[in-house]
Parts: structure tokens; C-alpha cells; sequence
């Protein structure tokens, strides 16, 4: 989940996870959490930018006007992408020879 309106040169990264099976087609709403165990085995959670591995919901400041969030699902040619990778962008350049589908979301949101 990614934000490129956020008033920062790189947007901001509010979750990433990865090592996901092809089998799993959807994810328990409080997957997200920092204590919750419906991730399915293997899969890795990265930092977002606050530095925490789990779903850090929208906080856009207000009057910024709206933001988008992009809910981003890729389908990727090998089984497991490895437990190197330290950050979201990085995840973003190993997709990036690996993605062979991929399915995105657009939400907006706005805080008076």
C-alpha cells in the first residue's frame, strides 16, 4: 500500500508484504497488525515508513487536499522472492524482473 501524494519527496509506504502463495486470494482484515498471525507462512513484512512491519492506516494532513492509495497485488514468475530484501523500493525493483500480472487499487482520501 503506497501513497504518492504524502507531503514527502517519495510518497510514503504505509505496507509491504511479500513471499505471498499463489493460493491465497484474499487476507483476514486485521492481517495488517503487528500481533496477528493471518499472514500465511512465509510471508514477509517489511518496514513502512514509520518503521513498524504492519498496516499503518491513512493520516493525509488537513487541507492537503485528496491522496491517493494504491493497493497493489502482483502475480511473480518464481515461488519465493528470498528474505533479503530490506525495504519497499527494493521489493519494487525485484518485482520489477519477476512481475508476470499484476492487479492495482486506487483509493482517495481526504481530511478537512
Amino acid at each position: 500500500v503506497f501513497a504518492p501524494d504524502a507531503p514527502t519527496a517519495a510518497g510514503f509506504w504505509h505496507w509491504a508484504v511479500y513471499n505471498i502463495p499463489a493460493s491465497v486470494t484474499s487476507l483476514p482484515t486485521n492481517a495488517g497488525r503487528p500481533d496477528s498471525t493471518d499472514l500465511p507462512p512465509g510471508a514477509i513484512t517489511l518496514p513502512n515508513d514509520v518503521g513498524s512491519r504492519q498496516y499503518v492506516g491513512s493520516a493525509p494532513p488537513a487541507g492537503h487536499g485528496p491522496h491517493r492509495y494504491f493497493f497493489v497485488v502482483h502475480a511473480v514468475d518464481v515461488e519465493d522472492l528470498g528474505t533479503q530484501i530490506p525495504t519497499p523500493t527494493v521489493l519494487g525493483f525485484n518485482l520489477f524482473s519477476h512481475t508476470v500480472a499484476r492487479a492495482k487499487l486506487i483509493g482517495r482520501y481526504e481530511q478537512s
